[in-house]
């Protein structure tokens, strides 16, 4: 009788394999097949195997989306795939995949034998010993996946897959470091703040944390015991039983956090509710050695080669550039005047690579001598000049991508790569015939460029005194360095400096035209000028040129002649946010404030965490943001703080920046960062909430401050009061306000970084009630 009654029960055990169950016995196994696997109690997750390759298996977790299903987990994940075989919880307690031949292979490692195991509703495959202890679980040993309930412990890793189809270890890892800071890197490398693209921001710490996801679809770290906690993404999607979160760090090496939702017939809905970044160029090794990443219209990365490279296999881009000439680095190939014969630097600008050098000049060396040095040096093969630094690099370069303040010069030769078999006697030869042919063909183009010059010097004396001027509008596209403006070209182009557009703080702006009218631009004239001389000038003026973003205003040109120092800059139909918000006579609708908010916002991220060198702009304001004609909000004056003189300034205080836009820590003298503008922000964001100067309720006796007067009608939940009625979103509404108010906190640790600025106001992330504002003056 115990005979049938134990055969009955394994029959149950087999035959229930396939179907929903909380325990799975000892005995129990899963052939191999596309889908077959144990379910947990809501059939959303299973544990079995899912396609490898063409014809084979893997072994993991997943999520039963449709159309194709989310792999959650893998074991094993970079073995070859499986032709056949089963899954066995074992009679004597081992997890294992068996096939015929005596084949094996454990798929768990658990301290003691296994008794049943458990496919849960969390995705979480675990496995019991005795007392319904779990002693094993996929949870403990993610891959790529982190699911509500999982966390990533002080010294784990997640590593990104090969790609959507291909499971197995890829290109990046996600590091949840011991000294409290969870960062980006690609693969293969080591953890240092070169390879790092993305982190937590929390290095300086003190303490080990976690990374965890909970059930709301809250993405955030904590430690210290559970008295410190930071979110770092909050999903919109509503949670509830058919909603599920997943954090995952995606082929593509960006960290994402993702919502599936099921609706009926089992049909599901995958939704990117956060990302770790939004521009794909921005993760390091995107693009192999010596290539750099230039983000296309379709948001895709598109790999280049510098001048005098080539892509090692143009059919895999990502394997990077190879350079065609041979001699580079050679210093065999060094001739009379300690030059690399038949070698010339090219220039690129706007490009940002790793700066890893093997030296690094004064820092009084010129923009001219940084080319020079690194030309006259066998060993150097490219040098960047970054701000006042010029650091000499070798071969490979990383992780290039467009958008930076640096020139990049990179030795080039005229030889290629079907010099390669050349012995070192024949290229002395071809060098010493090239140097004569060179020779020669200098000589020529001397004489010719003389006579040519003749005749430009007598036709711009001819041409000097026509207007308007005729300059071609493609002059300024994307890719064209600045212009230098002679004082004259300029008078000329504002018709003697007659239209003045503004005075501001740096000085005033002046409306003017090129093309034949047809290319209109403002002219700004700088006062109180540093006097560093030209090169110095220019130096920072094309620093600033090399910024390129939807959210600042464009710099097209500069005069710097003389006493006269000008900037030529793309001309905003629309004038300023100040004009907009206190001028007119209707304030703008709210979905159009918070439109310009964000673009301010977007454009400081830019600024203070996108490029290489990072730039404070000290004087945030309204006057400081223009319109244009499509109503685009974009930041002027960025960058100009650097070209003033130290005590050049327009505020009571004899510091930069403005009365009413100041952070508390210009009062103080303490250090300035970039949360000296997330403040000046703040009390933007207030203003553009309410349409009110933050310094009007001063001016007009009021005891509060703008801050306090919105912190108190939140508090009192009277924040229509500060719209006027108007009709909006008064959750959005609430949550903008917070967001102001966290900005203008009185300590700048408390402030949010720019890009949590813009996970708040899109409500992305959690915004909690902030502290009071603390009132000084």
């Amino acid at each position: 009788m115990a005979f049938i009654v134990l055969s009955i029960l394994l029959l149950l055990t087999l035959v229930s394999a396939q179907n929903k169950q909380i325990n799975i016995t000892l005995g129990s196994s899963i052939t191999a097949a596309d889908g077959a696997g144990w379910l947990s109690p809501s059939g959303r997750f299973a544990f079995g195997f899912y396609p490898k390759g063409l014809t084979g298996f893997a072994i993991g977790v997943w999520l039963a989306t449709s159309p194709n299903r989310t792999i959650v987990w893998t074991a094993s994940r970079d073995d070859p795939p499986l032709t056949d075989g089963s899954i066995t919880l074992t009679f004597d307690g081992r997890l294992l995949w068996g096939a015929s031949g005596g084949q094996e292979k454990a798929i768990s490692q658990a301290s003691e034998p296994v008794t049943t195991a458990s496919m849960l509703d969390n995705g979480n495959f675990v496995l019991y010993g005795t007392n319904q202890q779990v002693i094993w679980s996929t949870f403990s040993s993610p891959t790529d996946t982190l699911l509500p309930g999982q966390s990533l412990v002080s010294g784990s890793e997640l590593y990104s897959s090969v790609s959507e189809t291909d499971r197995s270890t890829g290109n990046y890892r996600l590091n949840n470091q011991n000294d409290g800071n969870v960062v980006s890197y690609p693969a293969g490398t080591l953890d240092d703040a070169n390879n790092a693209y993305w982190d937590t921001g929390t290095f300086q710490i003190g303490f080990p944390i976690t990374l965890a996801l909970n059930s709301n679809g809250v993405l955030y770290i904590t430690g210290n015991n559970g008295n410190y906690s930071k979110n770092l993404a909050q999903a919109t999607t509503s949670s509830g039983v058919d909603v599920y979160y997943r954090a995952i760090i995606d082929v593509d090496g960006i960290l994402r956090l993702y919502s599936h939702t099921f609706g009926t017939n089992n049909a599901s809905t995958t939704k990117v509710e956060w990302a770790a970044l939004n521009d794909r160029c921005l993760v390091r090794g995107v693009c192999g050695l010596n290539s750099y990443c230039d983000l296309g219209p379709d948001g895709e990365p598109n790999c280049l080669c510098p001048p005098g490279f080539e892509f090692i296999n143009s059919n895999q881009i990502s394997l990077g550039c190879t350079s065609n000439s041979t001699s580079v680095g050679d210093c065999s190939m060094i001739s009379s005047n300690g030059g690399e014969a038949g070698l010339v630097m090219a220039t690129m600008n706007n490009i940002t690579w790793a700066d890893i050098p093997f030296f690094i000049l004064p820092s009084t060396t010129s923009f001219d001598d940084c080319r020079a040095a690194c030309l006259d040096d066998c060993f150097c093969e490219a040098a960047l000049f970054r701000g006042d630094e010029c650091s000499k690099q070798v071969l490979p370069l990383k992780y290039g991508r467009v958008g930076s303040n640096d020139t990049l010069f990179i030795k080039v030769g005229t030889m290629n790569t079907n010099n390669r078999s050349t012995t070192n006697d024949k290229k002395r030869q071809f060098s010493s015939r090239a140097l004569i042919t060179t020779a020669v063909l200098a000589t020529f183009l001397a004489v010719v460029l003389t006579i040519c010059g003749f005749l430009i010097y007598r036709n711009q004396r001819v041409r000097r005194y026509r207007r308007p001027l005729e300059y071609d509008n493609t002059s300024f596209d994307e890719e064209t360095p600045l212009r230098s403006f002679s004082f004259e070209e300029l008078d000329t182009a504002t018709d003697g400096f007659r239209e003045m557009l503004g005075k501001g703080a740096f000085g005033s702006v002046f409306k003017g035209a090129l093309a034949k009218g047809e290319k209109v631009i403002a002219v700004k004239r700088l006062e109180k000028m540093v006097e560093d001389g030209e090169r110095e000038f220019q130096r920072e003026v094309r620093a600033i040129g090399r910024t390129h973003h939807r959210n600042l205003v464009r710099l097209l040109g500069f005069c710097n002649e003389g006493s006269n120092r000008l900037l030529v800059y793309e001309f905003m139909s629309n004038g300023s946010l100040a004009n907009l918000l206190f001028r007119s006579e209707n304030c703008p609708a709210w979905k159009e404030r918070v439109k310009i908010a964000l673009d301010v916002a977007k454009g400081l991220q830019y600024l203070h965490e996108e490029l290489e060198s990072h730039i404070i702009h000290c004087d945030i304001k309204p006057q400081n943001i223009l319109m244009d004609s499509s109503g685009t909000a974009k930041i002027a004056d960025f960058g100009l703080a650097k070209l003033l003189m130290p005590n050049q300034t327009r505020t009571f205080t004899g510091i930069r920046g403005t009365r009413g836009y100041l952070a508390p820590e210009w009062y103080k003298n303490a250090p300035i960062t970039v949360k000296a503008d997330v403040y000046s922000y703040g009390i933007v964001l207030l203003e553009i909430i309410c349409c009110r100067r933050s310094m009007e309720m001063e001016e007009t006796g009021e005891e509060h401050s703008l801050p306090e007067w919105m912190y108190e009608c939140m508090t009192a939940g009277e924040l229509r009061n500060v719209i006027n009625d108007e009709v909006v979103d008064i959750a959005e509404l609430e949550r903008t306000v917070k967001v102001g108010l966290w900005c203008v906190q009185n300590e700048p640790v408390f402030r949010p970084l720019m890009r949590n600025v813009i996970s708040m106001l899109e409500g992305n992330m959690e915004t909690s009630i902030p502290p009071a504002p603390a009132s000084f003056s």
